[in-house]
């Protein structure tokens, strides 16, 4: 056996769909669903977001509905998650197998900031999931954060601690606070601003193995996942040092000296969500790396379909290049980037697996 790390199972809940396969069909169709919302922005206009339908999210989990201390933001990632965590876990159910999470979480805070281990241990109620909240961690953030967390977990598994892990992310816009301060500094897309984003939620999360592990399981994988290249941007959008493009290019350069990148890059998810600065950033990116990708390499960035995810977007990418890949409707390798807005920069390659 190698020492690849191997994706068994995927869960996901999005604006498009409430499951893996929902959403990576309606994404392939390219449908999108953004609504208007009662929450209005500095113009008063009504704010548009692509959101997941209350009815279609389960309700709060015994006490946690009377819990104090807990907002209206944390519980409505709480019931995001729940469902694509137990869709996820599904290979292993009835098995009793020690799994840790990676849990990637919101970069923008509220009003009241979230606390995250008290969060992994309110998801593990919440789930009913056999996941161990004492192997977990919750400390990633942002639209890179979700490919460190799945970085972690690979890392995890390839230096022996564990031969399964989850790793995730979970996320929502949909918060006044959050959402004015996003107007305020004029990155919400209206339509007094084209160069703006259309803010998301969501939840996904990837199960992991060792490839021995998932072969004594009887698990057929799905795809293999490369360990994480992660690198800062020092430009970022909340600094005053000039946008060069160093921490994203730098970042996919460094996925050649982990061994990575074997054959050149055939479909690229990016977490790019509309906002003009994104784009600028993979311009960059590819022109220092052309060599890497095929001259007809795809280009998918998802949040065209189901709004800006924030930390489950990496997740999300990884999940739907996975299914690209295990139905041949998408080609391997692929890398999957995402960019958080502070800095961080993250990347990772997904290839097909092993006959």
């Amino acid at each position: 056996m190698t020492n690849d790390v191997v994706i068994v199972g995927v869960g996901m809940t999005t604006a498009v769909g409430l499951s893996a396969p929902e959403t990576a069909a309606s994404v392939r169709a390219r449908m999108m669903r953004f609504t208007e919302t009662s929450l209005r922005d500095r113009h008063f206009d009504r704010f548009t977001i692509a959101e997941v339908t209350d009815e279609a999210l389960e309700s709060l989990a015994g006490p946690l509905d009377e819990l104090a201390g807990l907002t209206a933001r944390e519980a409505r990632m709480l019931r995001l998650a729940a469902a694509p965590l137990r869709e996820c876990l599904a290979p292993l159910a009835g098995r009793a197998v020690p799994i840790g999470l990676c849990l990637a979480l919101p970069e923008t805070e509220t009003h009241c900031p979230l606390d995250r281990d008290a969060f992994v241990e309110r998801l593990a109620h919440q789930a009913n999931a056999g996941f161990d909240p004492r192997r977990s961690d919750g400390s990633h953030v942002g639209r890179a954060g979700g490919l460190v967390a799945v970085g972690q977990a690979v890392s995890t598994i390839q230096r022996g601690i564990s031969e399964f892990m989850v790793a995730g992310g979970v996320d929502t816009f949909r918060d006044l606070y959050v959402l004015g301060t996003l107007d305020l500094e004029g990155r919400v897309k209206s339509r007094t601003n084209a160069d703006g984003f259309v803010p998301g939620e969501g939840a996904a999360f990837v199960l992991l193995a060792s490839e021995r592990a998932a072969a004594t399981f009887g698990l057929t994988p799905m795809a293999r996942v490369s360990a994480a290249a992660v690198g800062f941007e020092s430009g970022h959008l909340r600094s005053d040092q000039p946008y060069r493009g160093d921490g994203l290019a730098t970042t996919i350069a460094q996925l050649v000296r982990l061994g990575a990148i074997e054959e050149p890059i055939g479909d690229v998810y990016s977490s790019m969500n509309g906002e003009s600065h994104w784009a600028k950033e993979w311009g960059v990116s590819h022109l220092r790396n052309r060599s890497l990708f095929r001259p007809d390499h795809g280009m998918h960035h998802p949040a065209d379909c189901f709004g800006d995810t924030g930390a489950a977007c990496g997740p999300l990418m990884i999940g739907l290049a996975s299914l690209g890949i295990r139905g041949s409707y998408r080609s391997a390798p692929a890398l999957v980037y995402g960019s958080s807005d502070v800095g961080p920069r993250a990347a990772l390659v997904v290839s097909a697996g092993r006959h």
